[in-house]
């Protein structure tokens, strides 16, 4: 059974998420935020449920611990909180959480995203280090049989790829040529290797390159 940390300060938040989720994964929580790191580190969840705001502590310095800190940041992160609004969510997506609820939460649409992250997981970040790094990209390519040329911005790299996120739907397995902006030379040829919250404005997109033809962020 896959386990997930709660770390939320309201004890009848941690009983709710107990109650809708406790059928399908073991629960950890934790009611005081200063030692989820700690929690986190021994019971090495599956997923991190992530409250935001907490009496005398900041649930964004937490996230951006655990997303980038070498002992948790393969471990995804997901926001459950009462702050609402774009610049939130847009805020929390740069931290790179996997996924951002607000309160009161559908748990259907919270249950079918756990089950969408834990299936594909993280896998293709095992296998070399990647920092986090924003670096303006353009990619091109073909969707649904029609072209396309898109502004995005990593959220990380690495030796052979990316992390990014746009505002077209692209299938896994996709190729897209990749370009520094600026540039009119590609950097090479790059395959969508996982997708992240396809039904949503921005899904995010983990890309690895195919071929390289140009100077990378990373030698």
């Amino acid at each position: 059974m896959k386990k997930l940390l709660v770390v939320d300060d309201e004890e009848a938040m941690r009983r709710l998420l107990r109650l809708n989720l406790g059928d399908n994964y073991e629960i950890v929580e934790t009611g005081e935020p200063e030692h989820a790191l700690a929690i986190a580190l021994e019971q090495k969840p599956d997923t991190i449920l992530l409250d935001l705001r907490m009496p005398k502590y900041s649930g964004y310095e937490l996230c951006q611990t655990f997303t980038t800190f070498s002992g948790t940041q393969l471990i995804p992160v997901v926001v459950i909180s009462g702050e609402a609004g774009s610049k939130t969510k847009d805020f929390c997506k740069g931290l790179g959480v996997a996924a951002y609820f607000e309160k009161p939460v559908d748990f259907d649409a919270l249950n079918k995203r756990l089950e969408e992250i834990l299936t594909t997981g993280r896998k293709e970040r095992r296998s070399e280090i990647r920092v986090r790094l924003r670096v303006p990209l353009r990619l091109r390519g073909r969707a649904d049989g029609k072209p396309f040329d898109v502004m995005t911005m990593t959220e990380n790299v690495s030796l052979s790829g990316f992390l990014c996120a746009c505002d077209i739907s692209l299938a896994t397995e996709t190729v897209v040529e990749v370009f520094l902006v600026g540039s009119e030379d590609p950097v090479g040829t790059a395959r969508i290797v996982r997708s992240e919250g396809p039904d949503t404005k921005f899904p995010r997109y983990g890309c690895r390159f195919v071929k390289k033809t140009g100077a990378w962020v990373l030698q």
